[in-house]
């Protein structure tokens, strides 16, 4: 037998409508995003949150971290759909009620009041219709749509590993051409200074010819 959050997350994937997306927030700020949801729509989120070392300027993860959840209806007074912390590979699911805009809140903060930390945190929600798992008690069926779900998960994270390397590919790159770049200025001042003291010379031994030819 499958949960009912996995059971929904294999409903979604029959539409596979996916947003996907990451962000820059400090500690304890608040960034929210707006989605105009249907009536009896799932949303499945996962999120995925990293620490940047102050040393290293890399990103990790830390098990003290947390991400505060927030989902309001801005259509009905902001009526709270969830409230939750979420682990830094955390997930979560609803269904709406009503057609209208959903504002998603996420709040990065520590279980050990940790503060004034960057956080990059990727953000991925999956969206479909309620009416689309009724047949779910096929167990063949479900097994399929759990394997489809697992393989959407395992792209994303494949996606999210390409991103990373990409961007130690692109500060490597960026390295290598700063310092290429700082090494052609200093050969170009040598340089300079090579050909004045060139010219330099050439005067000072023409003059000294002139004067021993008394034509100056």
């Amino acid at each position: 037998m499958l949960s009912l959050s996995r059971l929904i997350a294999v409903s979604v994937v029959l539409l596979q409508l996916t947003n996907a997306l990451h962000f820059y927030v400090r500690t304890g700020e608040t960034k929210c995003f707006f989605e105009e949801l249907q009536r009896d729509t799932l949303v499945v989120g996962k999120i995925d949150a990293y620490e940047k070392d102050d040393h290293s300027n890399e990103y990790s993860k830390n098990g003290k971290l947390r991400v505060q959840i927030t989902i309001v209806e801005t259509f009905d007074n902001n009526h709270q759909v969830i409230d939750q912390k979420s682990s830094p590979n955390g997930e979560f699911t609803f269904t709406s009620l009503d057609s209208g805009e959903h504002k998603f809140c996420l709040t990065p903060v520590y279980s050990d009041n940790t503060h004034n930390k960057l956080h990059r945190i990727f953000f991925d929600v999956v969206q479909g219709s309620t009416h689309d798992y009724v047949d779910s008690k096929s167990t063949k069926s479900v097994d399929e749509l759990t394997k489809r779900v697992n393989t959407l998960y395992e792209k994303l994270d494949k996606i999210h590993w390409e991103q990373e390397t990409m961007r130690e590919r692109e500060a490597l790159f960026r390295d290598q051409s700063e310092s290429t770049n700082s090494r052609v200025v200093k050969w170009s001042i040598v340089q300079l200074f090579v050909l004045i003291g060139t010219c330099v010379y050439q005067l000072r031994h023409l003059k000294s010819f002139f004067v021993k030819q008394k034509i100056v």
